[in-house]
Parts: structure tokens; sequence; C-alpha cells
């Protein structure tokens, strides 16, 4: 009998591609499991060119028992004409993630293929409630950091039952005592999506948690021990924890690109590379600051440099000329290069590169581990300054350029009134790029540890083969 799995993911650069790497190994780990990823369209503001690639390169995977269908706006239950908030755009494609789970099912034999879960994104809560119409378990799929989780069920415990006001904590030098760190958090470091107004959507989203069997996150224990132990203890209140992770970091695709010809050339470990995300921008009086710093430690480097826009994504400049210092780009032509984008895991992947200016989002962080690449923190927007300051505090695996720049969700830097400075990020750099330091060292033992974690017998992979026979044992 096939077993079937119905997968729905959060459709943005952050969340789609751990989702899918996941699929792989699901099919990939039971004989009779068949997966199917049904894909929401992206919000508007979240639509770029590289993520409609991006699923659109989808349908061509191929793949045994592994398929991809892709709604389209048509597909809402409200009129695609409106935009609505992050709740109630999920919402309104629950009426056709439905139907088109009744139809596949519907068409198959109860005798040949039954339906044994739904997996969904962590900011697609709304489809447990598909799940339970099936009348089948639900499991969460979180692609970020351990400690993140705790701290999302801590603030949703804080704000429900001790009725805390979380508002507080914005420009407060207060550090909080959490379960999930070994030290106090600095209020300056709790994610901007915590204490603006995204609160609610998170909190809404942690609510449902614990009405899931289990919860899959993008970790490996060994990386987050404290925060591990937390969220899979009875005080987190939540059901089973998978860690599973570094989820599909074992393949690169190393096509090659003027920008990888040009590090095959460089010296070995010489190279910083500078890279924001797909949402990272800067205005033009940061990126001044950054290409001063850059242009001081006198190192070679690849700088990823977009605009931050009003709404949406970040665009390129379209003349680098006018908005970096006078000559920087004659003057550095034969030691960096600016671009727009970067194949990332490709440029982590080479020897040449010897640190990593990120604006830490979880998957550049788990990438950046695998790699055996350090990293120097700048963080702009959603839980980034948490991430930031477990790196450098919890991990060790980081260096310091600014771990509490606190932005809005989209242009992050373009909403910040306060510069960080060529001073601050020339020291960062010149920290980050020491070839003999303890940030480096930890760095390469971490990174052995995380393939570790993934080969059989590792940690990640015991959860991955626990994670799935608890799925089929769904079927007696």
């Amino acid at each position: 009998m096939k077993l079937e799995l119905v997968l729905v993911p959060s459709t943005s650069h952050g969340h789609l591609p751990p989702l899918v790497e996941f699929s792989k190994l699901l099919v990939d780990g039971h004989d009779h499991l068949c997966v199917t990823v049904i894909i929401i369209p992206p919000r508007q503001e979240l639509r770029t060119p590289s993520i409609s690639s991006y699923i659109a390169s989808l349908s061509t995977m191929p793949r045994d028992r592994l398929r991809f269908i892709v709604l389209s706006d048509a597909d809402r239950s409200n009129s695609p004409n409106t935009e609505p908030d992050f709740l109630s755009y999920s919402e309104s494609y629950k009426p056709a993630v439905k139907a088109t789970v009744a139809k596949l099912y519907d068409q198959a034999r109860p005798d040949l293929s039954k339906l044994v879960g739904f997996v969904v994104d962590m900011f697609c809560t709304q489809m447990i409630d598909v799940a339970n119409e099936f009348e089948v378990p639900s499991y969460l799929f979180y692609p970020s950091s351990a400690v993140f989780l705790g701290l999302q069920i801590h603030m949703q415990y804080l704000c429900d039952v001790e009725k805390y006001d979380v508002g507080e904590l914005k420009d407060s030098d207060t550090e909080l005592e959490v379960p999930f760190l070994t030290r106090s958090l600095p209020a300056k470091c709790v994610p901007s999506v915590i204490v603006n107004d995204e609160l609610p959507v998170v909190l809404s989203h942690a609510r449902r948690f614990q009405e899931t069997k289990g919860i899959l996150i993008d970790t490996f224990s060994e990386l987050e021990p404290q925060a591990v132990k937390f969220i899979s203890g009875g005080d987190s209140h939540l059901p089973t924890v998978y860690a599973v992770g570094p989820v599909g970091l074992d393949s690169v695709d190393y096509k090659q690109t003027e920008v990888l010809r040009w590090l095959d050339d460089q010296p070995y470990r010489s190279v910083v590379f500078l890279c924001f995300g797909s949402m990272g921008g800067f205005n033009e009086e940061q990126a001044k600051e950054i290409a001063i710093a850059l242009e001081r430690t006198g190192y070679r480097f690849i700088w990823c440099l977009r605009r931050a826009a009003p709404t949406g994504p970040p665009r390129e400049f379209t003349n680098l000329e006018e908005i970096l210092p006078e000559g920087f780009l004659e003057r550095t032509v034969e030691i960096g290069k600016v671009i727009s984008w970067a194949p990332q895991r490709a440029v982590l992947s080479s020897p040449a590169i010897g640190g990593f200016v990120s604006h830490c989002g979880w998957n550049s962080i788990l990438e950046s581990v695998w790699f055996g690449v350090p990293v120097a923190t700048l963080p702009l927007y959603a839980e980034q300054q948490l991430n930031a300051f477990e790196m450098v505090e919890e991990m060790g695996l980081a260096v310091e350029i600014r771990n509490h720049f606190q932005g809005e969700y989209m242009a992050a830097a373009e909403t910040v009134t306060e510069l960080i400075t060529a001073e601050e990020i020339e020291r960062g750099i010149r920290c980050l790029m020491k070839q003999d330091s303890d940030v480096r060292d930890g760095v390469k033992k971490m990174s052995e540890m995380s393939h570790m974690a993934v080969m059989d017998g590792g940690s990640s992979h015991a959860a991955l083969v626990k994670f799935i026979q608890d799925v089929t044992d769904n079927i007696f």
C-alpha cells in the first residue's frame, strides 16, 4: 500500500527550498511513501524572479513518488485583487488545498493508497484545519532555529498567561532569563517580528503548534543543545520534536558563473563574502559605509549589494558609481566583485572564502556551519537579531558587527535611521578574517558535526527515521 503525505510550504526563499529538500529525504527514506507538495503562490510583496523561477523548476524535477502542484491566484477564495494580511492570505487558500487533496485521493483506490498526514510550514498553521477535515494528523515544518521556536512559545506564554506587554521590550535595556539559552537575552536582540506589528501573527501561529502531532525543525542537536533540550521537554508543552537538519546541504549546484570562476583564482581563505538574503538591502548612505570599510581592510571581497525598497523585495542600484565612494570600483577592480546576486551555497563551498558577512537568516547560518565558514553578524529583520545573538554569544561561531539592528520586516535597512559605521564594519571584518581564532576553530568542529548528524547513525538521521516510522504507524 502506498502511504500519501501532503506538504504545504510557505512560499519564500527561506521556507520553500528547505521543505522541498525535506520532501526528497522522505521519499528516499521509505519505499512506500509518496509525497505531494501543494504550493501556494507567494504574496505580491514576496514575488521575485528568482522565487518564480525556482517554483517553475520544480515541475521538471525528476523524482519517483514526489509531485508538486502549484496553485494560482484564481484559486483564492476571495478576490485576488485584494491583498490581505499574512494570516488571512493563507486562510484564503484552505478551500483550494482541501479540494486539491480531495481530488487526488478520490481517484485513488483505498486499498492501494492511504493519506497518512499533512506537514505544514510554520506560517501555514491554518492548514491544520484541512488535515483535521481529512481526519489525519498534522506535523509542523519549522525552517528556523530551536531558539526562535523556544522564544515563540515563551512569548505566547507571557502574553496569554501572564498578560505581559511585550511592547515594553522595544528600546529597552532589559535582559530576559529564558530556559532555552544558557545566558540572558538582551531585549535589543529580541526579533523585530516580536516587538513590532507582526506580534499577533507570531502568537497566532504559536498557539496552534500544540495542535500538531510533531514538529520537524531544521537544526541539529549538537548545534543548539540547550534549545533542543528545552523544546523537547515537558515544560515547553510541545508535541514530539524532530531535529532533522541541516536539510539538503549535501548537494551544491556548481554551474560555473563569472563569480565562481573568479573565486577559483583566489588564494585560500582570502575572500570575504557579503550577502544579505533575498529581502536584504541598504540605502545609499549605508552602502557607502560598507564600501569604505571594505577598502580599508584591503581584503578581497564578493559583495551582493541591492537597494532597500519601501515595499517588497530590494532592487538593483541603477548606477553603482553614483552611490559608492568616488573611484571605489576602479580601485578595487582587481580584488573585489560588487554584484546583485550570487549562488550563495556554491560561493560558501569555495576554499577561497575566508569569512561571511551575513544578515543571519537561518538558512545562511546552516550553510556557513556546513561549509565551515565563520560569520560576522549584521541582522536586518525577522528573527535575525536572535540568530545573530545565538551565533556570537551562545555558539561562539561568529563575530559581531551589530546584533541589534532593529528594522521592519521588509525594506529593513531603509526604515532604520541608525547607521552602522565604516569603523564598526571594518573592525568586524578584520576580526572575522583572522586565520587563527577560536571562532574559526569552532566553526570547523561544528561543520564536522553537521555532516555527521545527517549520516547514518547521526542525530538528525535518527530523528528523520523516527519521524517516518511515526507517520507510517498512523495506518494502524
